[in-house]
C-alpha cells in the first residue's frame, strides 16, 4: 500500500502557523516580487479569488474581502517543510519527498498500529497538526498514482474527511468517475486536452483506455500511467536522484533597472548560484547562457540573450563572473528599463570524467571553492561572496508583505507574555 501525505495550501497555512489570529482570516500568499497570487487558503478559496492571477488585477477584489496578503517567506516554509516530513517519516517504512508540501509513503512489511487505513491516516493528520498546526490530506492506494488520486479526493472531492482510501474496486472506480482527467498525476493541461477531443474526460475513463494503445498514440508514460489506475504499479522513485541537465537562476526586479552596476551585480549573483548548484552535484559546464529583458508590458520590450563558451568545463564562481564581465557590454543597451535577468548552465557534465587541455590549462581553485561552500553552509547563504556580487541591493527581490521569520532568525522568534 502506498500514501500520499500533502500539505493544505501549504504557504497559506504555514502563515498562519505562528499567528493564530489568521487562521480564521482569508489569507493569499504572492510568489517573488509580489507578483502573483501562488497560495490560497481554503477560507479564501470560497472568495473566489483566482489563482496565479497578477497581484494589481485582483487588488481590489482582495481589499473588499479583507483578505490578509503575505509575501513568499521561503525560509519560514522550508523550516516547517522539514518539520512535517520528519514527523510523516514515523509513519512507514520508506517515505519520498516529493516536493515541499507532500510525501509518498511506502507500506512494505511495515504493519500500522491501526490495521483500519481510514483510522491511520487520520492519526497522521492529528499528529501533524498537534505538531506542526499544519492542515494534510492523506490518500491511500495500492500504487503512487492512485494514492495521488486518493489524496485529490481528501482534499478536493465532496464526503471525505481529509483522508481517502482506495483498497477496493469500488472505491477506485467511485474516485476516478469524479475525478477530472487533467486532474491525474502527469496528465498535463495540453495533454488533457487532448484526451478529452477522444472523449477521455474523466480519470476512470482513461482508466478503461488499452495502455498499448495510449502507448502508440502518446507515450510509455501515459501507458504506464493507465497500468498504475487500474491498480497495477509500474513507477518508482529512485533511491538517489538524477542530476540535472540544465541549471537556470533567474529573478524580475522589484523596480525597473538601467543602472549598469546594478544590472551587472545581478548577473554575477545568479552565475554565483548556478556555480553553487553544479558544485552540489559535482557538475561543471562548458556554456553559460546570459539574458537580460524588459517587461513585455512596456512599450518597446527589449530582450537580449549570449552564449559565452568556457575555454574548459568549470564551476568555479570566480569564471563565471568574469564571464560575466566579458560579456555584460554586448548585452547591456543604454536606456532600456530593465525588469529581468538569469544566468542558466546548459552543458553540464559530471566533474569527474574531463578530458584536460595540454595547451589550455585549468584555472579552477577547487580549495577556494570548498572554503567558499562551507563558510556558506556553516554561517548562512551569502556569508561570504565576491566583491562583485553585492555592490548594490536595488535589484533585490521586493517583499512588501513579508511575515516574520520565526524559527530561523533570533530577532524574530515568537514572544509569549504571561500575566
Amino acid at each position: 500500500m502506498y500514501a500520499l501525505v500533502d500539505a493544505v495550501a501549504f504557504y497559506a497555512s504555514a502563515e498562519k502557523v505562528f499567528n493564530p489570529a489568521l487562521r480564521t482570516k482569508p489569507v493569499v500568499v504572492l510568489t517573488n516580487n509580489d507578483g502573483c497570487i501562488c497560495a490560497i487558503c481554503p477560507i479564501a478559496r470560497r472568495l473566489n479569488i483566482p489563482k496565479f492571477q497578477p497581484y494589481f488585477k485582483v487588488k481590489h477584489l482582495l481589499a473588499k474581502h479583507n483578505v490578509v496578503i503575505c509575501s513568499s517567506n521561503y525560509e519560514l516554509y522550508a523550516d516547517l517543510s522539514d518539520k512535517m516530513m520528519n514527523i510523516i517519516s514515523r509513519f512507514c517504512d520508506n517515505q519520498f519527498v516529493y516536493s515541499i508540501d507532500e510525501a509518498f509513503l511506502h507500506f512494505n512489511g511495515f504493519t500500522p498500529l491501526i490495521n483500519d487505513w481510514h483510522q491511520y491516516g487520520q492519526l497522521i493528520r492529528r499528529t501533524v497538526w498537534r505538531e506542526t498546526k499544519l492542515p494534510v490530506g492523506v490518500g491511500f492506494g495500492p500504487t503512487p498514482t492512485l494514492a495521488k488520486a486518493a489524496n485529490h479526493a481528501a482534499k478536493k472531492l465532496s464526503g471525505f474527511n481529509g483522508v481517502a482510501v482506495i483498497d477496493d474496486e469500488q472505491s477506485r472506480t467511485t474516485i476516478l468517475a469524479a475525478m477530472d482527467v487533467g486532474d491525474i498525476w502527469g496528465v498535463g493541461r495540453r495533454l488533457a486536452k487532448k484526451l478529452k477531443l477522444m472523449n477521455i474526460n474523466s480519470a476512470l475513463d482513461l482508466a478503461q483506455q488499452s495502455p498499448s494503445h495510449m502507448k502508440r498514440l502518446f507515450s510509455v508514460v501515459l501507458a504506464r500511467t493507465v497500468d498504475e489506475l487500474n491498480g497495477r504499479p509500474t513507477l518508482n522513485w529512485d533511491d538517489v536522484k538524477h542530476n540535472k541537465r540544465e541549471i537556470f537562476s533567474t529573478r524580475s526586479f522589484a523596480t525597473r533597472l538601467s543602472c549598469p552596476i546594478a544590472l551587472k551585480t545581478a548577473l554575477v549573483s545568479h552565475a554565483m548560484i548556478v556555480a553553487r548548484k553544479l558544485r552540489a552535484q559535482h557538475s561543471v559546464t562548458k556554456r553559460l547562457l546570459l539574458f537580460i529583458a524588459s517587461s513585455p508590458h512596456e512599450q518597446h520590450y527589449t530582450k537580449k540573450s549570449l552564449i559565452y563558451e568556457l575555454p574548459h568545463a568549470s564551476a568555479d564562481s570566480t569564471i563565471f563572473a568574469n564571464a560575466v564581465t566579458a560579456i555584460f557590454e554586448q548585452l547591456y543597451q543604454v536606456g532600456v528599463r530593465y525588469y529581468k535577468c538569469g544566468v542558466g548552465a546548459l552543458e553540464i557534465s559530471t566533474a569527474q570524467f574531463q578530458q584536460q587541455d595540454l595547451f589550455n590549462q585549468k584555472t579552477d581553485n577547487i580549495n577556494l571553492m570548498t572554503c567558499l561552500d562551507a563558510v556558506n553552509k556553516r554561517y548562512g547563504t551569502d556569508s561570504l561572496t565576491l566583491a562583485s556580487q553585492q555592490q548594490t541591493n536595488q535589484w533585490h527581490m521586493k517583499r512588501t508583505f513579508l511575515s516574520p521569520h520565526y524559527t530561523t532568525r533570533w530577532q524574530h522568534l515568537p514572544k509569549i507574555a504571561c500575566c
